[in-house]
């Protein structure tokens, strides 16, 4: 690879990012409700999902009412860019304003290329969901820490993308969910899984237990939040069992939280490795075993 193309494993200090984050989470709400209501349902909600570009964070290609557009935030030039097949490129500049200017200028640049659509009008997975034609409070916007989290989501989806390679039973993309503002990968073990009790904020029971009516084995990489301020990767199993908590997981930084009931691994502990991409891998590798031993997964089938 191009020198100029490579890039770093960037530092993250979730304190001088917290707002940008917060702000980008409410677009990236905004946006991804865009996808669903235009998409085709798609087993657990596979269909809302965004992805990683080379810029920011993209839709992909929406098909539409005849016509196809794409949606991505790009955290280089900082603008939103509304692509159509047929009409020229819209951009709104990414800026500190409101969640409602957002939501407002968003949806008149759709309507000049000629998508019409409606979507559910207050955040999911938020506590409290205020109305986006509501939040009229100022939203921080930092260029600079927006590119840096993209940046680790950029080289974190290489790493999750390189774990995926290595498995032949079903398993998602890697994609970003924007409910809970957390790039995933997971894997099923093919049979079924109890309902799901549900629980979390703002999210349909119906919805939650569509997502896991499956076993899986899932993992991922979230940014903090004001009460959690520390960006961390991710696993668990879903149902699980009782000696996957006991199981030992790589790199040693990981450990296991009763709590939440998942293993976690510090973002800082890889950035700052001497091989990011091997400490990352170890721990994707290792929680996934984790899971798939203690609950008799037939790996013999499922991996490549």
């Amino acid at each position: 690879m191009s020198k100029h193309l490579s890039t770093e494993w960037p530092i993250l200090d979730f304190a001088t990012m917290q707002e940008t984050v917060e702000t980008m989470h409410q677009w990236l709400q905004i946006i991804g409700k865009i996808r669903l209501k235009a998409m085709p349902w798609l087993n657990h909600s596979w269909h809302c999902t965004l992805y990683i570009s080379p810029a920011g964070y993209t839709t992909n290609a929406i098909c539409f009412e005849g016509g196809t557009f794409e949606l991505e935030l790009d955290f280089i030039h900082h603008q939103l860019q509304i692509k159509c097949a047929n009409a020229p490129t819209q951009h709104i500049p990414l800026a500190t304003s409101t969640v409602a200017d957002f939501y407002h200028k968003l949806f008149e640049k759709l309507a000049k290329i000629g998508v019409n659509v409606k979507i559910h009008g207050r955040p999911n997975e938020m506590d409290p969901a205020i109305p986006f034609t509501s939040n009229t409070a100022i939203s921080p916007y930092n260029p600079h820490a927006a590119n840096l989290l993209w940046k680790a989501m950029l080289k974190s989806n290489g790493v999750f993308n390189k774990f995926r390679s290595g498995f032949i039973g079903k398993s998602s993309p890697v994609h970003l969910f924007w409910g809970a503002f957390d790039l995933a990968v997971t894997r099923f073990s093919g049979r079924t899984a109890p309902l799901h009790q549900g629980g979390v904020p703002n999210m349909p029971l119906e919805v939650m237990q569509e997502a896991y009516s499956h076993e899986v084995s899932s993992a991922g990489f979230w940014p903090g939040s004001k009460d959690s301020p520390i960006p961390v990767y991710y696993a668990y199993a879903y149902p699980g069992d009782e000696a996957y908590a006991k199981q030992k997981v790589l790199p040693e930084q990981a450990f296991y939280s009763p709590e939440m009931g998942e293993f976690f691994l510090k973002y800082e502990d890889v950035q700052s490795a001497s091989d990011p991409d091997k400490m990352l891998l170890d721990f994707l590798n290792t929680t996934y075993e984790a899971a798939a031993n203690t609950s008799n997964w037939d790996r013999e089938a499922l991996e490549r």
